[in-house]
């Protein structure tokens, strides 16, 4: 599921909510039928994987910031859970491999390493549900193109809510969600909703012209 909308409209609200960054003040959010408030906040968020536009990096090396996701990963499970981010590659031409310490906030690495890090993280989770916010909006095209890819990789099989800005990035997502001020106003795939014009189909436009 994809929630595309402009600023404000409420997408990462939907995200912070799912996660209980904060909770609700009315109605019920599920998880296969369970109420998020009947899980612990602990065994909630183990169940779900999350990559934000800002990569949560540690001075730390490569290896030790990738197994976060799990403890005790083998050496095995952390490179392919890299080469499934289309991280092994560049981890490999660093100068001590996956024992490189990356630096303050991984600052020894460009903004599409640091996200693919990120991702790896996520994979070698492996949770069934995966929140991906704004994910690849801070990259350049080379960039995005490689952190699209691995984000497309990790999706598979698991229910994934990926929030947008870059229309490009979601078409491919089984429903589409359109927010306006805080409210749903268009639901379908792609191809649905383009054949609707209306705010969707609008954003899309928009975008395709470089108007936003």
């Amino acid at each position: 599921m994809a929630l595309v909308g402009q600023s404000g409209s409420g997408k990462s609200t939907i995200a912070n909510l799912v996660t209980r960054f904060y909770d609700i003040n009315e109605g019920e959010i599920k998880i296969d039928d369970t109420n998020i408030k009947d899980l612990t906040k602990k065994s909630l968020r183990d169940l779900i994987g999350l990559v934000t536009q800002d990569s949560i990096l540690f001075n730390d090396s490569v290896k030790n910031n990738i197994s976060l996701g799990k403890e005790n990963a083998s050496d095995e499970e952390i490179e392919a859970a890299a080469k499934i981010a289309n991280a092994h590659d560049f981890i490999m031409e660093l100068p001590r491999g996956y024992d490189t310490n990356i630096g303050d906030s991984g600052n020894k690495l460009s903004g599409g390493q640091k996200q693919r890090l990120s991702i790896a993280r996520a994979v070698l989770k492996n949770p069934p549900v995966m929140i991906m916010d704004e994910a690849t909006s801070a990259l350049d095209t080379e960039s995005e193109r490689l952190v699209q890819d691995a984000l497309e990789k990790m999706m598979r099989n698991r229910t994934s809510i990926v929030i947008a800005h870059r229309l490009s990035t979601i078409q491919n997502a089984d429903t589409i969600v359109v927010l306006q001020k805080g409210k749903i106003v268009e639901l379908g795939s792609h191809k649905e909703l383009l054949k609707t014009s209306g705010v969707y189909k609008n954003l899309v436009d928009m975008q395709t012209l470089g108007v936003i």
